[in-house]
């Protein structure tokens, strides 16, 4: 029997406590080029085009205030800038240049931690992990209000 299995019966803290452990390893990487995991994962998504603020929320599965509190270091800093959609109410967020140049710099980063990752756990491992952790996320859909 693992540590683990014997400390709770409850998903929810052992998600957590391996997306804390998980995030520290990106978070130290991502460091180097003054961003944390969470900036790292708005930026990525953004380098698209423009992003519809709802839209955008329910992909990194936060809710808006949160996603919110979290682009204002992001908008403050000009890594990302902000516009009106089609109906004046859309709020749309787009990837500025430096916001381009800080991704790219980053990548190596993440890229790194995400080989740490494959190399402690395994990459098929992780393959399942990624598997698995979708196949939850869209089961449970229906009972978050949508909110992923």
């Amino acid at each position: 029997m693992s540590i683990a299995a014997g400390l709770s019966p409850c998903t929810c803290f052992h998600l957590r406590r391996a997306t804390r452990r998980v995030t520290q390893i990106y978070d130290h990487e991502l460091a180097a080029v003054d961003l944390s995991l969470n900036q790292y994962s708005i930026l990525r998504r953004t380098q698209r085009g423009p992003r519809v603020l709802g839209e955008l929320a329910e992909e990194l599965g936060m809710d808006r205030t949160t996603l919110s509190r979290n682009l204002k270091p992001l908008l403050v800093g000009g890594l990302l800038g902000e516009t009106r959609g089609e109906d004046a109410r859309q709020r749309l967020i787009v990837l500025s240049d430096a916001g381009h140049a800080r991704l790219k710099a980053a990548i190596p980063h993440w890229q790194r931690a995400q080989q740490l990752i494959d190399t402690v756990f395994g990459a098929d491992a992780v393959a399942r992990l990624h598997i698995e952790l979708d196949t939850l996320t869209e089961r449970l859909r229906p009972h978050t209000g949508g909110a992923a």
